[in-house]
């Protein structure tokens, strides 16, 4: 009987349908919508009630309170659409098999797509009208305060926006302007078929691409950890020119929209709409690559040393250093740990915490149709929900400590700040998250009870340097590299993003890791890119912020900490820089990337004199 490669000692025989899990493993979303027949009344509703947003359309020049009145009306109309929308997307991550889910959830994107249509007049009007008008209305009306970065940020992007007609027709068009992104994920969770794969006894084992992913690119055993790689390296390739062609179409889907608005460039546009500057975004590549590069290879050449090999291929970089180390971990456990690690940031965050496990926030049954991905995610006018296929491994505690930073900011987000100022940058998006997970790994560190223990627990937070700072950021460079091809009029295929990818690898990792043909495929495995906001740099400058969070926390306790909260709180309401300098890190200035890399070089350094 095969072994599941989800959870050490099961089958997947056992893996239980979605009805047989303990109700007290799975969340409750009776708090975002009692039932199914609600959910089906609400979606109903909703078309009907954002055609109602036309009675406002010509006559935003009226006057504050008509003004104030077409935004309230937008926002209700936005939040109950995004309630409907989240309980279709839990519903559709913890049984994506149900024809169910997989229906309801296509029924939200449809019907998010009217409410962006039925709205999309209000940016081209407002900008429509004289000079101070704007302005005026937020002297006025001091209600209208929450929508006040949102309307500045209009302000800015004046000269590109579009005519109200052409911005309707653009929002019309977002359900198939997402068809990229579907087709990726239909492609990578349904049509992908895998050989199976033997280990070093001659044991067969099925494939899967999370199988892959999370169990065997990490694993100990040479022989399966390479045919693993092997097995699932050749069957993308086998995809390679459809995959490449999706990918194409989203980039050319960016390039003609920055075209449209009148930008420079589609990198450009993505981070003009992020207020993020562009020498920012460069910066976060060119310092961490650059400087990073020599201490991951040093990383890499001590697995070499530890597992014994002749040379160090690309699937063998995540290998476990000491795999006969398991530290386990009950799920009640890891609420104890976790809530204890966590509690330097003060009451009021330790309480929210405890909530999420009390109340059945969280979701961690393991269960047929599940999805294998983490997240934090929900609604942003009430709690959050969290996702995470629980092994019984501390890993897992780490990586839920991970998703809780997530849910801790959006609670506190939701709770002082209303409407448009609830979602936190991109830029920052990664760090609350990853604050969280430095911080309570530093915890595990410092309350490690051997050598070896403290030795796991460094490696532990060297996994999330290297997925945020390494493999995701190399993730950015090939959108950075080839977005200009595109725009230069030539074609992404398959050969080039191979090519490039390959070049990137190469140079990142230099003699220490040998880049082939597997590896140039590295493309095809990040669903990310089929974002519109070129989400994979957010995770360095994310991972910048959260470890300039826990260091300045390490050196001034108490202080730090409540900078960091009142951060959190503020939300989307001021600009991603501001925000950061709120909590006391300056990324106008290259010094906390680089504080960032000297604390993995630290880590490394100590790590490779404890093997």
């Amino acid at each position: 009987m095969s072994t599941d490669p989800y959870g050490e000692g099961s089958t997947v025989e056992r893996l239980p349908s979605r009805a047989k899990v303990p109700v007290e493993q799975t969340w409750n979303l009776a708090d975002l919508c009692p039932a199914p027949e609600a959910f089906e009344a609400g979606l109903a509703t909703i078309e009907g009630d954002a055609q109602e947003m036309r009675t406002f359309k010509g006559r935003l020049s009226e006057g504050a309170k008509t003004f104030l009145a077409c935004l309230e009306a937008d926002s209700a109309i936005r939040e109950r659409a995004g309630r409907l929308s989240s309980y279709a997307f839990l519903n559709l991550s913890t049984d994506g098999l149900s024809p169910v889910n997989q229906a309801a959830h296509g029924r939200t994107m449809s019907v998010e797509s009217v409410v962006l249509a039925e709205s999309a007049f209000m940016s081209a009007e407002l900008l429509a009208l004289p000079a101070g008008t704007i302005e005026r209305y937020l002297v006025e009306e001091s209600a209208l305060a929450p929508w006040q970065r949102w309307l500045k940020r209009i302000i800015a992007l004046r000269a590109h926006q579009l005519t109200a007609e052409t911005e309707q027709a653009v929002a019309a068009l977002r359900e198939v302007l997402m068809f990229p992104g579907q087709i990726y994920q239909r492609w990578r969770v349904a049509d992908l078929a895998f050989r199976t794969v033997r280990d070093g006894a001659g044991v067969e084992h099925p494939m899967s691409f999370a199988g892959y992913e999370r169990v065997y690119e990490r694993s100990s055993d040479t022989t399966l950890r390479r045919n693993a790689y092997i097995t699932f390296t050749e069957c993308l390739s086998a995809y390679k020119n459809t995959v490449a062609a999706v990918w194409d179409t989203q980039v050319k889907e960016n390039v003609a929209l920055a075209r449209l608005r009148g930008y420079g460039s589609a990198i450009e546009m993505n981070m003009a709409e992020q207020d993020v500057p562009l020498d920012l975004f460069n910066r976060l590549h060119d310092v961490i690559l650059t400087e990073l590069a020599p201490h991951m290879r040093k990383l890499a050449e001590l697995r070499k040393r530890v597992l014994g090999l002749g040379k160090v291929l690309y699937c063998d970089i995540e290998a476990e250093l000491d795999p006969e180390f398991k530290p386990v971990s009950t799920f009640d456990q890891a609420r104890e740990m976790i809530v204890n690690g966590l509690s330097v940031l003060g009451d009021e965050y330790s309480s929210i915490i405890k909530a999420a496990f009390r109340d059945r926030w969280i979701d961690w049954a393991n269960n047929e149709g599940k999805t294998k991905d983490c997240f934090s995610g929900g609604p942003g006018n009430m709690h959050p929900y969290v996702l995470i296929g629980w092994d019984g491994s501390m890993r897992s505690m780490v990586v839920l400590a991970h998703e809780l930073g997530h849910a801790v900011h959006q609670y506190l987000s939701g709770h002082y700040q209303k409407s448009y100022s609830r979602g936190a940058p991109l830029l920052l998006s990664e760090a609350a998250s990853t604050a969280s997970e430095a911080i309570f790994g530093r915890w595990l560190i410092d309350h490690s009870d051997s050598p070896r223990m403290r030795r796991w627990a460094i490696m532990q937070l060297l996994i999330s340097y290297y997925h945020n700072f390494v493999r995701h950021l190399i993730e950015s460079e090939l959108q950075r590299r080839l977005y200009p091809v595109s725009e230069a009029g030539r074609p992404i295929t398959a050969g080039l993003l191979c090519e490039v990818q390959g070049d990137i690898l190469a140079e990142f990792w230099g003699d220490a890791v040998a880049v082939d043909d597997g590896a140039r495929l590295t493309w095809m495995r990040q669903g990310h890119y089929y974002s519109e906001s070129l989400y994979s740099y957010s995770y360095s400058g994310g991972l910048t912020v959260g470890t300039a969070i826990a260091l300045a926390i390490q050196r001034e306790g108490a202080p730090a900490a409540e900078r960091w909260v009142s951060t959190l709180k503020a939300g989307g309401s001021l600009s991603p820089l501001d925000l950061a300098k709120l909590a006391g890190v300056d990324l106008s200035k290259p010094d906390p990337i680089r504080d960032a890399v000297a604390y993995v070089a630290e880590l490394i350094e100590e790590l490779v004199r404890r093997f």
